[in-house]
């Protein structure tokens, strides 16, 4: 490489901008850069990308985009379909459409036979600020017509379910949409494992067991949307949405008896808490495209919340009717979010340069009913401006791009706040060495910004003696993280084995302390954490157009560090998924075994999950049946390692749901593709959090 190449590669100088302003994207060159790709059977793999191209076979057993989806069986995605997620490697993965920033419901939306392809990104640049991965779906553009889809999936043993219902009316370069969604999840059995030893500065130790005496779940919610959009195909996008999304009931309950190791009588508790509200969104977007292939983007988006969050914790003891502990807590939030993007794009045969600017304001409103009905206010403004240059030469291609970020957030009753300038580089090297083989080595750096749940200084109270005091004068936090892949295709397998190294030196996180008789948890930029992860993520053809499995396996090694601890955490977690189809049948399994994250004093871990689900497609319908659960134990939960308070909780489910599914989709003409939409600026109001063990 000579100094000419690396002054083709020189990124552009930037200022500041916003966190938590939404990802930029280069889906809207006209056309694609002139790149060497290596080509596989069902992917072509670029320097930024891999692209999937459906199979006829995995059109033709899809009813909808999630379904599809599943088909493709890109390796380290876990797609799960009847819970409506879509994570990789345990992280949530940012979706879109043509570029447009989108949510599951709108990929359950798409038209199997529209999906061109589909661009998996697993190193995101400084344009997608912050996000882990990136997935999104390319549609065809028809021009007129039309299309209903529906679907409707109930569980046969609880009230669970999701019903999903969505149309699109074409006229010229005019597109209608609107939809609606509602998920059932109403009091499904449920109960926890859990266990605390508090010990005192004194060196004395008191611990708790709790025996579980039953308990549930509601998470009943709904969401409904429309949209217009305009299409001058290679001119001109106009697109607006508004939707609203109200939570009906989210409500945890767990009821338990509490014995004593000094010999005290057992205490009953109980623990709830949960929270309801509605969201309604607005967003408006327009893009222009000029010559010389040059394109501008603008976004605008506002949200508002209106709801409460709500927790109730009682300890009494048997047969009594007055309370040992009765705590209450009610906190009613008004909160506004508003955020604008513009972006600029400009390509060339072998190089692209990008820039982009967003600005993003969060104005919350709490009110404390527990409290006599005070009200706290909080402020935060968020700045990020980024820049981005691509080039190829021969076998080698480079991107670096440098970002800025402005974050600032004030307590208006206190005058307590914070504001930080951090920077936000980011690069990437690939080598193709021939058709099969690939290596890349990525570097990437992002900003986590306090939340309101973190900041607010508010004592609330969790149960008899332990409270929760967020810290006003927390800084926001930088990440760092290098990853290097091999990519491989070789005869009926092909996927990609990395190793991956993180750290972040001032992580916000909970730290423990005793004031008084009072177990404080509150929130500091931690000493850092660091960990290493191994992983290898296959797809292999066990039977052409029958046939195929894909999954993804890590090895993690990781260190925590903050006041008064140093704790260490490995742990193996994966996923696999095996699909066979044939005569318009398609029988789908999945595992999925959790990943455990150290963070702060605590190790979590999410849902341990297993599903299988046969179907059957016959014209527009589509009729299917499935077990969540036909095997192994249902377990989310958390064990905390602090030396004032060690606990282990599990939370079970009564998951073991077979369930039934059908859905009909019709069209009409030729449908016409959403609007191809780059960025979006994200304006996503927070809610508070009401205490609770």
């Amino acid at each position: 490489m000579n100094a000419k190449f690396f002054t083709q590669t020189v990124l552009m100088a930037v200022a500041p901008t916003i966190v938590n302003a939404q990802e930029v994207t280069d889906t809207i060159a006209v056309q694609e850069l002139n790149e060497v790709v290596v080509q596989a059977p069902k992917v072509i793999r670029k320097t930024d990308m891999d692209v999937y191209y459906p199979s006829k076979n995995a059109v033709e057993n899809s009813s909808n985009g999630m379904q599809l989806l599943t088909n493709l069986m890109i390796p380290s995605l876990t797609v799960t379909d009847a819970l409506g997620s879509i994570q990789a490697a345990g992280q949530t993965v940012q979706v879109r459409i043509n570029g447009r920033v989108a949510t599951v419901d709108e990929v359950k939306a798409l038209l199997p036979e529209t999906v061109k392809r589909v661009e998996w990104m697993d190193n995101p640049g400084v344009r997608y600020n912050g996000a882990s991965y990136v997935l999104n779906f390319i549609v065809t553009n028809p021009t007129l017509g039309g299309s209903i889809q529906t679907e409707g999936r109930q569980a046969l043993n609880a009230a669970w379910g999701d019903y999903f219902a969505d149309a699109k009316f074409n006229s010229g370069r005019s597109q209608i949409e609107i939809g609606s969604k509602f998920k059932l999840t109403n009091k499904v059995k449920s109960y926890r494992d859990y266990k605390e030893t508090f010990t005192y500065t004194d060196g004395s130790s008191l611990t708790r067991t709790e025996t579980p005496l039953g308990g549930n779940i509601d998470n009943t919610f709904g969401k409904l949307w429309g949209a217009y959009s305009y299409i001058k195909p290679d001119t001109t996008i106009f697109y607006v949405q508004a939707s609203a999304a109200p939570t009906f009931s989210n409500d945890w309950r767990a009821n338990g008896r509490l014995s004593l190791s000094d010999g005290g009588n057992d205490i009953l508790l109980t623990d709830t808490h949960g929270d309801k509200g509605v969201t309604p969104k607005f967003s408006a977007y327009l893009e222009q495209h000029f010559d010389k292939r040059q394109t501008i983007v603008i976004d605008l988006n506002a949200s508002l919340y209106n709801g409460k969050s709500y927790s109730d914790y009682v300890e009494q003891m048997p047969g009594a009717t007055s309370s040992l502990t009765d705590i209450h807590t009610m906190i009613k939030d008004r909160n506004q979010a508003y955020a604008i993007e513009a972006d600029y794009i400009r390509n060339w045969r072998n190089s692209r340069f990008t820039s982009g600017a967003s600005y993003t304001a969060n104005r919350n409103r709490s009110k404390y009913e527990n409290l006599g009905g005070e009200i706290f206010h909080q402020r935060q403004d968020k700045v990020y401006l980024f820049a981005e240059y691509f080039q190829r030469i021969n076998k080698v291609s480079l991107t670096a791009g440098l970002g800025a970020q402005y974050t600032e957030f004030m307590f208006k009753e206190t005058n307590q706040g914070n504001h930080s300038w951090n920077l936000r580089p980011q690069a990437t090297i690939a080598y193709t060495l021939n058709q099969n083989h690939r290596f890349r080595l990525d570097f990437q750096s992002w900003q986590s910004t306090p939340t309101l749940a973190e900041t607010n200084a508010v004592p609330q109270q969790m149960d008899g003696f332990q409270w929760r005091i967020g810290n006003p004068d927390l800084k926001t936090s930088t990440s760092y993280m290098l990853t290097l892949r091999y990519n491989f295709s070789l005869p009926k397998v092909e996927g990609t084995f990395g190793v991956r190294a993180f750290t972040s030196p001032d992580a916000i996180t909970p730290y423990l302390y005793w004031d008084d008789n009072r177990l404080i948890t509150s929130y500091e930029n931690s000493k850092g954490l660091q960990n290493l992860t191994f992983f290898l993520s296959p797809q292999v053809d066990i039977i052409p157009n029958w046939m195929m499995a894909s999954g993804h396996i890590q090895y993690r090694v990781e260190r925590m560090r903050g006041t008064g601890y140093k704790l260490y955490n490995h742990n193996w977690s994966g996923n696999v998924t095996v699909v066979l189809t044939h005569w318009g049948f398609e029988l789908a399994g999945q595992y999925v075994r959790a990943q455990h994250d150290l963070w702060g004093e605590k190790i979590s871990w999410g849902e341990n999950l297993s599903i299988i689900q046969l179907a059957y497609n016959w014209k527009n319908w589509q009729f299917g049946a499935g077990v969540i659960m036909p095997f192994g134990k249902y377990d989310q939960g958390f064990k905390m390692l602090s030396k004032w308070n060690t606990n282990e909780q599990h939370q079970r489910l009564d998951m073991r749901m077979p369930y039934v599914s059908v859905s009909y989709n019709i069209q009409w003409g030729r449908q016409k593709r959403g609007a191809n939409k780059l960025i979006n600026a994200d304006a996503s109001t927070e809610k508070s959090t009401a205490g609770g063990r």
